[in-house]
């Protein structure tokens, strides 16, 4: 709370230094004797704009400090820790305007910022004057207030969390939706392409075997002759590599009898005739073997340039046709999925709108109750205040479902009538200063106990 206020060279003030204590004070005075003065530095203090014409005539500065008890603070106690201001259970803020019109502001002897002086200043003290009771005719705040003195406004965070969840969802709907078109489009692409290279059947490794196929195919005719030329060389020539060769081992064979160091040699050979005979064995089964059939070639042909053709529709070498296939086959799995995908978000966002409208609902049912008990301690306050018939009304105006929003679904409105047999009409239609002044003072009375502003 505020408990000293010291003032120099503003305005018409030249020193002026007030105590004040707990409770209500009241200054009254004659109009111009400088009552408004007082509050004037009192904002000033916590950081409202100023100006050069604030500083009385003749003086080079004007200076503003007001102290503050907030031993029962610990809202602001946790501001000035946060801002590394703190300064025990005291709070002192000075403000000082030069005749140039700078201005320089400290909190509890430091240097500070006016947005920092403002923070603070909207913990401390809440300044209300005639016709400037603009946060009070803000249904926002009417909303607040009544919330606050119902005391649920964890539910109204609730409320705001369900809301803000189904938005996000709502949201992601709208956009999977406009992308809807797309994906059955792309589906479609997914699901031809997938059929055709399902179609062309391509396993690992067809292609290299098909490629030698197709080597062996297109030179059957040399295959044949060069194959037939060296079997002849080897087994049927006069005289034959074969032939030789055992004339040779059985002649090494006989030789080394008489000297030992030929053996090797002798075995060597032999062994050389053993994989000569082999090796005719083999090429006579080649041959007889090689398919000698013209259809074969071109069924492979055909096959390698099917292979080749989808290859270059889709942009890639033969060999990585089968690894496209398998991307293909993923894509399509998971654009089909995506279609599930959004049955399941439209689930969602069902689930969660009942969710925000059951919780809504119970908070309307709650502000309703509270809106009937403000409103008759208002009209109580009202009629103590001297404004006798004066009525006031807490008026929930519902909102179209499709208007629903985080707030609930109503917009509050704080309706009054300031005189007896005069209709109820919104707050900030109120035309007469002090009426809005009296009727102001009633709601901060109803439910300053809902507020942690201590002055």
């Amino acid at each position: 709370m505020l408990i000293q206020i010291h003032i120099k060279d503003l305005a018409i003030v030249s020193s002026l230094e007030l105590q004040l204590r707990p409770g209500l004070t009241a200054m009254t005075g004659e109009t111009g004797a400088g009552k408004s003065i007082l509050i004037d530095a009192l904002g000033m203090a916590l950081g409202e704009r100023s100006d050069a014409g604030m500083v009385r005539a003749g003086c080079e500065r004007a200076e503003v400090s007001a102290l503050f008890d907030i031993s029962q603070l610990p809202q602001v106690h946790s501001w000035l820790q946060e801002q590394s201001l703190e300064d025990g259970d005291d709070c002192l803020v000075r403000r000082v305007v030069s005749a140039e019109g700078r201005s320089r502001a400290y909190i509890n002897g430091h240097p500070s910022p006016l947005s920092q002086l403002r923070s603070l200043g909207g913990l401390l003290v809440e300044i209300h004057g005639q016709h400037a009771h603009q946060l009070l005719l803000q249904n926002n705040h009417q909303r607040t207030l009544l919330d606050g003195y119902g005391q649920h406004q964890e539910e109204s965070l609730q409320v705001a969390a369900h809301f803000n969840s189904y938005r996000r969802l709502r949201d992601e709907l709208a956009k999977r939706k406009s992308e809807e078109s797309e994906r059955s489009s792309r589906l479609d692409l997914l699901r031809f392409q997938s059929a055709e290279l399902e179609a062309l059947a391509l396993s690992n490794d067809e292609l290299e075997l098909l490629q030698q196929d197709h080597n062996r195919l297109a030179n059957l005719e040399r295959l044949r002759n060069s194959c037939g030329t060296i079997l002849t060389q080897l087994d049927e020539a006069e005289p034959s590599v074969r032939s030789q060769l055992a004339r040779f081992a059985d002649e090494l064979a006989e030789l080394s009898g008489l000297d030992a160091n030929l053996i090797d040699a002798a075995e060597t050979i032999a062994s050389a005739l053993i994989q000569v005979d082999e090796g005719v064995t083999a090429l006579r089964g080649y041959l007889d073997d090689l398919d000698l059939d013209p259809e074969s070639l071109q069924q492979v042909e055909q096959r390698l340039g099917a292979i080749h053709d989808t290859a270059r529709k889709y942009r890639v070498r033969p060999e990585a046709l089968v690894e496209r296939q398998q991307s293909i086959q993923q894509e399509l799995q998971t654009t089909e999925n995506a279609g599930e995908a959004l049955e399941q978000l439209e689930q969602q966002v069902r689930e969660q709108r009942e969710r925000y409208f059951e919780a809504a609902y119970r908070l309307s049912k709650k502000r309703r109750q509270s809106g009937k008990r403000l409103a008759a301690e208002i009209s109580q306050a009202m009629r103590q205040l001297g404004m006798t018939g004066g009525r006031f009304d807490v008026e929930l105006a519902p909102l179209e479902a499709d208007d629903a929003g985080a707030s609930g679904l109503e917009r509050v409105e704080f309706m009054v009538s300031a005189n007896p047999g005069m209709p109820l009409a919104p707050l900030n239609k109120v035309a007469s200063g002090g009426e809005l002044s009296r009727i102001s003072l009633a709601i901060q009375v109803a439910t300053s106990s809902c507020t942690e502003t201590p002055t």
